[in-house]
């Protein structure tokens, strides 16, 4: 076991969703080590959502810095080093980012995981467990330091200024609310405006508030004005107005959050609130809703027989099947039988 005063480094740059992941890890090591001091080398994305976190430093890489900002970034870190860099990530860009970071042990992932050289960065491994849900994975890079992870929680260090701005967005009148994030960041794993709208629909004349929510790109712009075009009833419509930092405010005024496998499934689940995920070009079981997936829709295994001509469990743990046409196989019977179980099981 290490000493408890050297310092950790932790590399996880991406996506939104697995930077969540790894929040419970960093407050495993923070419990087991109060005294360590923790350090992040994340992107720019993920900072935004996380600033604030107590017990870590922060130190961030902009990806289209290339080389010259993995070596601006080398010189902002502590000049001893650490005792041990929990590299996390195993695209290339992440491979090579962490050979600039000065690190005694390496921990990596298992062989079956590893990829883009992964191997020729990291000196440990963590077990190769297939079937981890990818939280769990991620818990996991804390055994070699003689931890384990047995429990999950998050605190996204959400400031009170954004509950108050998410609180001032409508008013709560008893009615509870389906939001809506209709889109991943892998355009195969989004879902259609018109099926959208008639889940939204359906919700509304069960009483529901209808909210949509996203960022500020061209396709959340148009894929939002396409849900409302198309529903009956009416939606708030909040696509481009938030902020990361007041993102996980705004999930948490939701009861239900409708969404692909996505950054925003991944934050309301942090939060604590049930999602409806619409799963065929991922696992649910792998990279759905950490705490409770009884409200996804899952036809991942339909998708593999349909696409890759075998059933899911015969497919490598982790395969996408991001092709076009896959979420059609996800159909708006499914998500709204979905969402009468939450119905069902919460009184709403």
């Amino acid at each position: 076991m290490r000493s408890a005063s050297s310092p950790l480094c932790l590399l996880r740059l991406s996506a939104l969703g697995d930077v969540t992941h790894v929040v419970p890890l960093l407050r495993t090591l923070r419990q087991a080590w109060p005294e360590t001091d923790l350090h992040w080398v994340i992107d720019k994305a993920g900072h935004r959502l996380l600033e604030g976190l107590p017990g870590v430093v922060f130190h961030v890489y902009d990806k289209p810095s290339g080389l010259a900002g993995m070596r601006a970034l080398r010189r902002g870190l502590p000049a001893g080093g650490f005792a041990a860099l929990l590299q996390m990530q195993v695209a290339f860009r992440a491979n090579l980012l962490s050979a600039f970071i000065p690190a005694q042990r390496r921990i990596g992932y298992d062989r079956s995981r590893s990829k883009d050289l992964h191997g020729l960065f990291v000196n440990e491994r963590i077990p190769d467990r297939p079937g981890q849900h990818v939280l769990d994975a991620i818990g996991s890079f804390c055994e070699p330091l003689g931890l384990k992870q047995t429990t999950v929680g998050w605190d996204l260090a959400t400031p009170a200024a954004a509950h108050d701005w998410a609180r001032a967005q409508w008013e709560d009148d008893g009615r509870p609310v389906l939001m809506i994030s209709p889109c991943s960041s892998h355009a195969r794993r989004n879902w259609y405006a018109d099926r959208y709208a008639a889940v939204a629909d359906h919700a509304a004349a069960r009483g529901w508030r209808v909210v949509l929510c996203g960022g500020r790109s061209a396709l959340e712009r148009d894929t939002a004005d396409a849900i409302m075009a198309a529903m009956q009833a009416p939606a708030l419509d909040l696509v481009g107005k938030d902020t990361l930092k007041q993102l996980p405010a705004l999930l948490a005024r939701a009861h239900l959050l409708m969404t692909p496998d996505s950054g925003p499934m991944h934050i309301a689940n942090a939060v604590g609130t049930k999602v409806l995920g619409l799963h065929a070009a991922s696992n649910p079981q792998r990279s759905g809703p950490y705490s409770d997936r009884r409200y996804c829709v899952d036809r991942y295994d339909t998708a593999a027989r349909r696409f890759l001509h075998r059933p899911a469990a015969a497919l490598k743990w982790g395969t996408k099947i991001e092709v076009d046409g896959v979420m059609a196989l996800v159909s708006v019977e499914d998500a709204i039988a979905a969402f009468e179980r939450y119905v069902d099981d919460h009184g709403a």
